[in-house]
C-alpha cells in the first residue's frame, strides 16, 4: 500500500486494510497527539494552513444541532478540515426523502438513526476523530442537558422556528469566546451565486429570519450579542410540485414493526435501532407547509458554515 505523497518517517502497520501508526507528537510539541494516519489524511490542510493552525483545528470543539442538508455537509467538511472533536444531534431516522439533500442518507442508511448513520461515515473519513452521537431532540425542556458552555463553536441547523429561536437566545448568552453560527431558510432556492452571510439583524430576503425576529420582537426578548448567518438573497420559489406524502397518511418515511407494548407509548418496543422513544416521532406533520430543496443549495449552506468555523480559529476573515 502507499501513499501518493511521501511523507518523511512514515512507519505504516496495516491495520484493518488502513495505514496506522500508535500516536504521534507533533514536532511543535502541541498538545494534541495525533496517529501518523490522521498526519497524513490532513497533509493537504497543514500545507495549506500550516503545523500551528493545524493544531489549534484539532483542539477545538464543535456542537451541531440539526443534521438535515445543512447540518450534515457541515459536519462532514469540518471533519475532514481536521476538526476531531464533534458532538452532532438529531433525533430521527433517515428517510427516503432526505436521499435527495442529506450527507449519510441513501438507500442503504433508511431507517438508520441519523446521528449513528453520520457518525459512522465521518468515523470512515478519519477514524481517531472524537464524535459524539446524540438521538435527541432540541427543545427549550431539553437545552441544558447539552452543556453548550462546553464547546467552542455551536452551529444551528435547526428548521423548527420555535427550537432556532430558543436556541438562538441561549447560544447568544455564553461567554463570547463561544461562536454561535445559525443557518437560515435553504428551502425554496436553486441559485448558488445568491447564498451569503451576514449578521442576524442585517439578513434580508429570508422569510425564516424575518418570523424569528417577529417572535422575538413580540416576545420582548431579543439576542444577547450579535451573531453571523447563512442565507440566501434569492427571493424564494413556490413549489411546483404536489405533496403526497411528507405530513400526510401517505408518508414515506420508514415505519417499524411493533414488537411489543402500545404504539406510540412509552411501553412500545419497536423492531427499529435508537431511542424507542423516538422511533414513530416525525416533524412533518407539525409544520404548515413542506417545502422543496435541492442539494446544491442545501450543501453550500453547511459547507459555508464550515468555512465560518475553519476560517475563525485561524484568524482569516471577521
Amino acid at each position: 500500500m502507499a501513499f501518493c505523497e511521501k511523507i518523511s518517517n512514515f512507519a505504516l502497520v496495516n491495520k484493518k486494510g488502513l495505514l496506522y501508526e500508535e500516536a504521534f507528537v507533533n514536532k511543535n510539541n502541541m498538545s494534541e497527539n495525533i496517529t501518523r494516519m490522521e498526519r497524513g489524511i490532513q497533509r493537504r490542510t497543514e500545507l495549506l494552513l500550516g503545523n500551528e493552525n493545524l493544531s489549534r483545528i484539532q483542539k477545538a470543539k464543535v456542537l451541531i444541532f440539526g443534521l438535515g442538508g445543512v447540518g450534515s455537509w457541515c459536519a462532514e467538511a469540518l471533519v475532514r478540515s481536521g476538526i476531531r472533536h464533534i458532538t452532532i444531534v438529531d433525533s430521527d431516522r433517515v428517510c427516503v426523502t432526505n436521499c435527495n439533500r442529506q450527507l449519510m442518507a441513501t438507500t442503504k442508511t433508511i431507517g438508520q438513526v441519523k446521528v449513528e448513520a453520520l457518525r459512522t461515515r465521518l468515523l470512515e473519513i478519519n477514524p481517531d476523530a472524537e464524535i459524539e452521537a446524540l438521538q435527541k431532540i432540541y427543545d427549550a425542556t431539553t437545552a441544558e442537558s447539552f452543556h453548550m458552555e462546553d464547546y467552542d463553536f455551536i452551529i444551528d441547523a435547526i428548521d423548527s422556528l420555535s427550537a432556532k429561536a430558543d436556541l438562538i437566545l441561549r447560544a447568544t448568552s455564553l461567554p463570547e469566546h463561544i461562536t454561535f453560527i445559525s443557518s437560515m431558510g435553504a428551502a425554496l432556492r436553486t441559485d448558488p451565486f445568491m447564498v451569503r452571510k451576514a449578521e442576524f439583524w442585517k439578513v434580508k430576503g429570508d422569510p425564516l429570519a424575518r418570523a424569528i425576529r417577529k417572535k422575538f420582537k413580540h416576545n420582548k426578548v431579543s439576542p444577547a450579542r450579535k451573531f453571523q448567518c447563512v442565507y440566501s438573497e434569492e427571493k424564494p420559489m413556490e413549489n411546483k410540485g404536489e405533496n403526497h406524502a411528507c405530513g400526510t397518511g401517505g408518508c414515506l418515511c420508514p415505519k417499524a414493526k411493533l414488537l411489543s407494548g402500545e404504539r406510540g407509548t412509552d411501553t412500545a418496543v419497536y423492531d427499529a435501532p435508537g431511542d424507542q422513544r423516538l422511533v414513530e416521532h416525525e416533524w412533518c406533520s407539525s409544520k404548515a407547509q413542506i417545502n422543496g430543496s435541492l442539494c446544491h443549495i442545501t450543501s453550500i449552506f453547511g459547507m459555508s458554515i464550515a468555512g465560518m468555523v475553519i476560517n475563525k480559529i485561524i484568524g482569516v476573515g471577521d
